[in-house]
């Protein structure tokens, strides 16, 4: 616990990548398995491990990952300490309903009351059982194996969906990109047409995919026609909210389409700052959820018939062992009030435009794409006469910036160019660490032009 807390106390100071190589962290972890336990002495190594790990610095904006709230943290300590199997309700009744009641929550909190569903390790698994659902649904595969039939998503899903389309076995050669427009939505006059001639040539449409924040730019797909289409033909509509869907809480006008999801993932580890993992699965239909998943072994059956008793997540998941997700989402939730996370996430959104904002009043800096929740792409801009092109020197940038560690930054390619990307889901963030995004990258994007080193 000390450490725990004395590393809270640091984190503000704490370089926002770790200044260790490879091998040294390789050379830190590499101890022999000990016959004989070293006891409370294994304590002592672990401040090495501390200082080798990526902190929840308020100056890392690598990726769409949530800061870690500390009473969520010790929530999380105690869920361990009880070591509770959330599988049924007869495995740990207070585990199973504080979950439903948490996905209840969330569900009322982003304008999709009486939407059922369970926490999950992630996006990733939530949009693997939203299209499992929809397979399932649209073309059953469970008795007879998968058959063809057509997924469509935006060119600017996440990488998730394509994961998810190959292990189910439907192929990612049966999932369509549909082009995205300037503002990178996707665009519903192809995606029709796309659709159209799918069903012309006797394929059935399975699932329509639509993002509600994409992980490079957060541009939001046009929910309410994506649903429309769905309907129209017959498929699924899942929407892949792992990013921004949770914005909802503050910005709700933004998402208008969310409560017309058949499934809908969203992630509590990045906007709710919960500590890893915590992703949640949404869907309208319990009944969709159980053809997908249900089937239990005569061990697992349940021999009471009280509709709260018999309950069981591994008919609706494909989890059979279940950490206790919910205890601090729960006691997070309760101790700080969905206002203080509101207001989080509106500060997050501010910064992400007055990043847009100092970046637009530099003249060596570019803004890459609009800025639609908290992701800002941009770029230095190549002075006349600089030897190395506009994506090499970008490059270079990225690398110096993060081995400086005084903010950490990702990339992305914004219509086949590198860009610079920084993406605000941190609760410790302030407008002065927003403003050293751009002194550092000035500064070295200064230094590779002029030839100097740092």
């Amino acid at each position: 616990m000390r450490l725990s807390l004395d590393y809270l106390a640091s984190v503000g100071e704490r370089p926002s990548f770790p200044q260790v190589t490879g091998s040294e962290t390789r050379a830190l972890l590499s101890n022999q398995l000990p016959e004989i336990g070293i006891g409370a002495s294994a304590l002592d190594e672990l401040p090495p491990v501390i200082d080798g790990g990526r902190p929840s610095s308020p100056r890392f904006f690598g990726y769409v990952f949530g800061s870690g709230e500390p009473v969520a943290a010790a929530a999380d300590l105690l869920a361990s300490v009880l070591k509770q199997n959330v599988t049924a309700w007869r495995s740990s009744p207070s585990a199973v309903t504080m979950e439903q009641i948490v996905v209840g929550w969330l569900a009322q909190a982003i304008g999709c009351d009486g939407f059922s569903g369970s926490l999950t390790g992630g996006g990733s698994a939530a949009n693997l059982m939203g299209l499992a659902m929809a397979r399932e649904a649209r073309l059953p595969a469970n008795q007879s194996g998968a058959r063809p039939g057509i997924v469509y998503a935006s060119e600017q899903v996440h990488m998730s969906i394509p994961k998810a389309v190959a292990l189910l076995g439907i192929g990612r050669d049966y999932l369509r990109y549909i082009p995205c427009d300037d503002d990178f939505r996707v665009r519903t006059d192809i995606l029709r047409a796309e659709i159209e001639r799918d069903v012309e040539a006797g394929t059935t449409p399975i699932a329509i995919v639509g993002s509600a924040g994409t992980v490079a730019t957060g541009s939001i797909d046009p929910l309410s026609e994506l649903a429309e289409l769905a309907r129209e033909f017959g498929a699924w509509f899942h929407i892949d909210g792992a990013y921004g869907a949770l914005a909802a809480i503050a910005e709700p006008a933004s998402f208008a389409g969310l409560n017309q999801a058949d499934s809908l993932s969203l992630d509590p580890h990045k906007w709710l700052y919960q500590p890893l993992d915590c992703g949640c699965l949404l869907y309208r239909s319990p009944a969709d959820a159980r053809r997908a998943f249900s089937h239990t072994g005569d061990y697992a059956k349940s021999l009471v018939e009280d509709p709260i008793e018999s309950f069981a997540y591994f008919e609706e998941s494909i989890e059979l062992s279940r950490r206790f997700r919910a205890l601090k989402l729960w006691l997070s939730l309760r101790y700080h009030g969905l206002e203080k996370f509101r207001e989080a996430i509106r500060n997050d959104l501010r910064h992400a435009q007055l990043l847009a904002h100092l970046v637009a009043a530099e003249s060596e800096l570019e803004l890459m794409a609009p800025v639609k929740l908290s992701a800002v792409c941009f770029r230095f801009l190549r002075p006349e006469g600089h030897g190395v092109e506009a994506d090499g020197l970008n490059q270079k940038i990225l690398q110096r910036v993060l081995r400086r560690g005084k903010v950490y930054l990702s990339n992305a390619s914004i219509q086949g160019k590198f860009s610079l990307r920084a993406c605000f889901v941190n609760h410790r963030t302030t407008p002065d660490d927003v403003e050293q995004v751009i002194a550092e990258v000035l500064a070295v994007g200064r230094e590779l032009a002029t030839g100097a080193e740092s």
